[in-house]
């Protein structure tokens, strides 16, 4: 989806994409990550569609996700390199959606945030590549291209916008600690220690989201 399209797209929901702009620029600055404003914009507006279930699931019978691994198959077939571009970009950014605010979820499935985004930064890291050659796309190529360097930095900052308001259970807590092991997120260890959960350093995995 062009980045034309979603802006035309969200005026209408113009509250909730404020939320989200507002949220996103807290997250940042508490996170001490330098983005282009234009990549951040970019994100704001890919949540802002999302609220909508027909944005993130498809207008298809079923309304499920497909498997990132689908996504990239259809994107290997498509028909066009326009189509091709589409479809890695979907894959980027319900990558970037799901691994931000449903890690909890992804711990429970055969894969994990890790490959989520490996794949996610991988598609964006195609379409900046791509998107230098066309005139189309060049003036989304800095912003994909951004996207893939930080994609994991994003994902924390999503999650910290989905830790707005929330209630950890006991299996929720758990939960969280796994995915400070298993990642090393600095989120996921604030997170701990803000809800009075002592974590040892030596425990966390090596690579640093």
């Amino acid at each position: 989806m062009s980045e034309d399209r979603k802006h035309a797209r969200v005026v209408a929901s113009a509250n909730v994409r404020e939320f989200f702009r507002e949220s996103v620029d807290v997250a940042i600055e508490r996170q001490r990550l330098e983005a282009e404003d234009h990549t951040v914009h970019y994100v704001v507006n890919m949540l802002t569609l999302f609220t909508r279930a027909e944005e993130l699931y498809g207008s298809g019978p079923e309304r499920r996700l497909p498997p990132l691994a689908a996504m990239l198959a259809e994107a290997v077939e498509a028909p066009s390199t326009r189509d091709s571009d589409r479809a890695l970009q979907r894959l980027g950014d319900v990558a970037l959606f799901m691994a931000g605010f449903f890690p909890d979820y992804l711990a429970r499935r055969p894969v994990d945030v890790d490959y989520y985004i490996r794949m996610g930064g991988s598609a964006y890291g195609t379409l900046a590549d791509r998107s230098r050659s066309t005139s189309h796309g060049n003036g989304l190529s800095d912003i994909f291209a951004e996207l893939a360097d930080k994609f994991a930095a994003f994902v924390e900052i999503l999650g910290e916008i989905a830790d707005l308001g929330r209630r950890y259970t006991p299996r929720d807590i758990l939960r969280l600690y796994e995915l400070w092991i298993a990642t090393g997120s600095r989120r996921a260890r604030e997170r701990l220690d803000a809800l009075g959960v002592q974590v040892s350093p030596g425990f966390a995995s090596s690579r640093q989201h």
